[in-house]
């Protein structure tokens, strides 16, 4: 099964990474973070609750369900002895060696981030992908688009209050994290 580290730059938009996530239930890859993701995944989270206006204990309590639920759910998503090789591969932001060693113990097929700039090329080991996490969608839902929409409904089914259907989460998708070419192959399911 394909390998892929999630940068917190991917997990930290809820729906994008719900969609993500969805797609690792589904057995179409599997996720890896180290806890250095998952601590500023958390930190980051709680942040964005409180600027939606929950009360700091609140949004620290539902940021920390957040993360233990991805434990749970991913038991074997967490890297761990990545650090003997933090700081060998010279990336321009040393905050960010942690993603790439996790990929290197991990065994990981690729890196998910928004920040490819951070991860150059010459930098990462060759057989490591640094994927934008629409180029990574489209390439996991290609594998499966029934299954991909399946991921979706699951999603949909979630949502209460207002209710989502999948037509208007792929909207959101391809509207606001450019997953065109995943919505296009689901939509032609």
């Amino acid at each position: 099964m394909f390998t892929a580290v999630l940068d917190t730059c991917v997990l930290w938009p809820s729906l994008q990474r719900d969609f993500l996530l969805s797609l690792a239930v589904e057995a179409l890859y599997r996720p890896l973070w180290s806890e250095p993701i998952l601590d500023e995944l958390e930190y980051h989270e709680a942040a964005k609750l409180v600027d939606r206006g929950l009360n700091r204990a609140s949004a620290d309590a539902r940021a920390s369900r957040l993360v233990e639920q991805m434990r749970s759910m991913f038991e074997d998503a967490l890297v761990e002895n990545w650090e003997p090789h933090e700081g060998t591969f010279g990336l321009p932001d040393p905050d960010d060696e942690h993603v790439v060693a996790a990929a290197v113990v991990g065994g990981a097929g690729a890196i998910v981030t928004d920040n490819i700039r951070d991860f150059p090329r010459a930098k990462v080991p060759q057989h490591i992908l640094i994927l934008t996490p629409a180029a990574f969608a489209a390439d996991t839902v290609a594998t499966n688009p029934e299954v991909a929409v399946h991921a979706l409904a699951t999603i949909s089914a979630r949502f209460r209050n207002p209710r989502q259907t999948v037509d208007e989460l792929l909207t959101i998708l391809e509207a606001r994290y450019s997953m065109t070419e995943a919505v296009e192959l689901m939509r032609g399911v």
